[in-house]
């Protein structure tokens, strides 16, 4: 398949709709538009253009009267001819302009071959190519703000740098084996040890990102546990605005794993409420206990909420210290406020040590400063707060620590003394890794996993 043949798609929404843009890209793009367009010749205009005209059938009559925008390479998206008709959101009109383009040699663009033929033409590597699909993916301020940041090079323009180093050190290291007998040394070990220190500096901060990023891209998994009549459906319900979960007196009613989702203050939070934790009275409700102690496993966040009006100091004291050991983020939440006094809250929060977000789900009271401690407590995470490089893509995780136990190898040999044909191989595997993460290294095969993940028309 040629990656210049032109090609076409919708690259607005399906579905009915004021305004449809389809995106044509390629060589000869602009030429075979104009050969069913009246209007200005488009072959004859300049890039980043405008033109008012109709489109035409074959016999000449009116498909739609539509707006084309002239992009000419290298000044486009993809570095090649781009056309981008505006017409009437009509699925009759759109597949009749498809048509009419496919009659002019133009074929239909395969899942993201547009941004495929981008990365191909060096407009970006493929971090920032991925990067397009979260950005067209992104549902919240947080997971937008990774996705733009990573499509403005992110972390994966550093890594080329220190990469290209690295490449100078292993031409160095493998000339060495060319003169294996005379036992010279090209490569200054001091100065490769002090790189591979440093791309390793760059690399932990973004492997130790990961479990943030995922968060940030698929949503703060958060699970709210307690004892039976807790409050938990209910301040689940509190929370949603709506009557989610079952809510009774009735100990154990909640007997699976219930989900839905929050956005506060431009997070993602993925609720989960759960059965509550105390000594099962029937196979069903084990079942569901067991449920509540995976999703506390799985939690970025733990919401331990109790009765603060039905509870010992002791007691709560003995399941906060199981919370903590479970070494998850957590937040401490004391429900029916409105049933006991101030010497109470401040009893159990001293027998804790720890400061309590007080509320009352029943009656939805202080519910905006639990939302907000929930809030506090994802965003002390910097990455978060101040929109530096995250790792959302399991891929880049992957390569990321390859690269990272590559190098742990390669300066271990340094210190053993290896021969270096074992130091180049060492060097050769983290810049495989390194390659493949930024595209510089790429193969068919990894390029349509990764592409045939973006929807048509990007």
């Amino acid at each position: 398949m040629s990656h210049s043949e032109p090609i076409a798609a919708l690259a607005t929404a399906p579905g009915i709709g004021a305004i449809a843009v389809i995106r044509v890209s390629g060589d000869g793009a602009i030429d075979r538009t104009q050969r069913f367009f009246r209007g200005k010749d488009l072959t004859r205009q300049d890039s980043h253009t405008a033109h008012f005209g109709t489109l035409r059938n074959e016999d000449g009559s009116i498909i739609d009267e539509v707006l084309v925008t002239v992009f000419r390479a290298p000044k486009s998206f993809t570095k090649e001819d781009v056309v981008e008709i505006s017409c009437h959101g009509s699925e009759f009109i759109i597949q009749q302009i498809l048509r009419r383009l496919m009659q002019e040699g133009v074929r239909l663009a395969l899942p993201g071959e547009f941004t495929q033929r981008a990365f191909l033409n060096g407009q970006f590597d493929l971090v920032q190519a991925e990067a397009v699909a979260d950005l067209i993916a992104s549902d919240s301020d947080a997971s937008h703000r990774a996705a733009l940041t990573q499509l403005r090079g992110g972390f994966s323009r550093q890594l080329k740098e220190l990469r290209q180093q690295l490449i100078d050190f292993v031409a160095l290291v493998e000339l060495e084996l060319d003169f294996g007998e005379e036992d010279v040394e090209f490569a200054h070990r001091d100065r490769l040890r002090q790189l591979m220190l440093d791309i390793r500096r760059v690399l932990h901060p973004l492997i130790d990102s990961f479990s943030t990023g995922n968060a940030i891209k698929n949503g703060v998994p958060t699970v709210i546990i307690g004892k039976p009549n807790a409050g938990k459906s209910t301040l689940l319900n509190a929370l949603l605005n709506e009557e989610k979960a079952i809510v009774s007196d009735i100990p154990g009613t909640t007997r699976d794993v219930i989900e839905d989702e929050l956005f506060i203050d431009g997070i993602r939070f993925r609720l989960i409420d759960t059965a509550g934790l105390r000594e099962a009275t029937d196979q069903i409700e084990a079942i569901g206990i067991e449920r509540t102690q995976q999703k506390m496993r799985d939690a970025s966040l733990v919401v331990y909420l109790f009765d603060g009006k039905n509870v010992r100091p002791d007691e709560l004291a003995q399941a906060v210290d199981v919370v903590r050991a479970s070494g998850k983020p957590y937040l401490l939440v004391g429900n029916k406020l409105d049933a006991i006094n101030d010497s109470t809250r401040q009893e159990l929060e001293e027998t804790l040590g720890e400061k309590v977000v007080w509320i009352s789900a029943a009656r939805q009271t202080h519910l905006d400063e639990l939302k907000a401690a929930l809030s506090s407590r994802v965003r002390t995470d910097s990455a978060v707060q101040t929109g530096s490089a995250v790792v959302t893509n399991a891929r880049h995780y992957n390569h990321l620590t390859g690269t990272d136990e590559a190098l742990a190898r390669a300066i271990n040999g340094l210190d053993s003394g290896v021969t270096p044909d074992w130091l180049a191989m060492d060097l050769r595997v983290a810049l495989q890794h390194l390659g493949e993460l930024t595209g510089t290294i790429v193969t068919d095969d990894i390029l349509e996993s990764i592409f045939s993940k973006f929807c048509i028309g990007k």
